[in-house]
């Protein structure tokens, strides 16, 4: 790491990289990181959490401003230096007036603050300033415009793809046996005998039978955890109960009907199985929207991957720390400002 903020760390096409872009948010994180930890931190742990810090922040710079460079070529191609100048300044000006529109009235409203000057010692506080903010979002948004060029948001997906990625794929739409159903329980611990028990659970089954409304009696009287819902358990996998008993009747008796008692370790137990489906696999009917969705998302995926392995062969980057970013070359000492 060079000791000099001044000091080259990157150049990507034609734009430098400096140290001291990137120092005040490490210098800022680095407080932030002592601060909690409430004692000093050694100086060899804070040298090396600094060279971490500033790889990270570099790489992503890199990034952006390869991104801006590549924007810059598709549009001025090969016109001389001083016509990419001005429509480098052009672009430029257009992405400012856009920060200025959009990012700094959230910043100010963020900061809770609607004078520049005051928002400016806010960010610098945060290891940031109005000017870098401004910088970032203007390679950012240049950068954007790059990659909404190049990738296609909404690609084609035929039927033959969805079809394959089904039959390929069939196991992500297997569907376990499973069922919802309405509950009353009391539980043995309530009660000073199991007689009474059942006697209570008794009483329950028939309020619900002759007066039609097991929810109503369930959230009035049952014990068990859902009883505030009424009783009602939604969708569940069979063999996912932690009572057997329970597990195999509420997938064995019929639909809609009251159950017998049910007994198990912790109490007494009347269900009504509202719904149950079979384990299969769902029909590629219902399936083939969100099966196109997720092709289409691959697509646009793959599609950025391509862009991106595109543009670090076409734009040059020298770094100071060249294995973080693909395809660049270490950095010549001889252009940098090492101390």
């Amino acid at each position: 790491m060079p000791e000099d903020p001044a000091a080259l760390i990157a150049v990507v096409g034609q734009q430098r990289i400096l140290l001291a872009d990137l120092l005040p948010k490490v210098e800022a994180k680095i407080a932030e990181v002592t601060k909690r930890a409430g004692q000093e931190i050694p100086e060899a742990q804070l040298e090396i959490a600094k060279v971490n810090l500033v790889r990270g922040l570099l790489a992503q710079s890199i990034q952006n401003k390869m991104m801006r460079e590549a924007f810059l070529i598709d549009q001025m191609g090969t016109e001389a230096a001083d016509k990419r100048a001005q429509a480098d300044a052009k672009l430029t000006s257009r992405a400012r007036m856009m920060f200025h529109e959009s990012q700094l009235p959230d910043l100010m409203k963020q900061y809770e603050t609607t004078d520049r000057n005051v928002l400016d010692e806010k960010l610098r506080e945060k290891g940031t300033s109005l000017a870098s903010q401004q910088r970032e979002f203007v390679d950012m948004m240049l950068g954007h415009l790059y990659i909404r060029d190049k990738v296609d948001r909404e690609p084609k997906v035929s039927i033959s793809e969805i079809n394959d990625y089904y039959q390929v794929n069939r196991d992500e739409f297997l569907n376990p046996t499973r069922a919802r159903w309405e509950q009353m329980s009391v539980l043995f611990d309530r009660f000073a005998t199991a007689e009474e028990a059942r006697q209570a659970i008794e009483a329950m089954g028939r309020e619900a039978y002759f007066g039609g409304n097991m929810q109503a009696v369930a959230r009035e009287k049952s014990q068990e955890p859902f009883a505030s819902k009424g009783g009602l358990h939604d969708w569940t996998t069979k063999g996912s109960l932690a009572s057997s008993a329970l597990d195999q009747q509420i997938f064995s008796i019929p639909l809609n009907e009251m159950s017998e008692i049910i007994k198990d370790t912790d109490g007494l137990h009347i269900v009504r199985v509202l719904e149950r489906e079979e384990a299969g696999v769902t029909p590629l009917s219902k399936v083939q929207d969100e099966i196109r969705e997720k092709i289409r998302a691959e697509k646009i995926q793959q599609s950025q991957v391509e862009v991106m392995e595109a543009m670090h062969k076409r734009i040059p980057v020298w770094s100071l720390f060249p294995d973080d970013t693909p395809g660049a070359n270490p950095l010549p000492t001889s252009v940098s400002r090492l101390q």
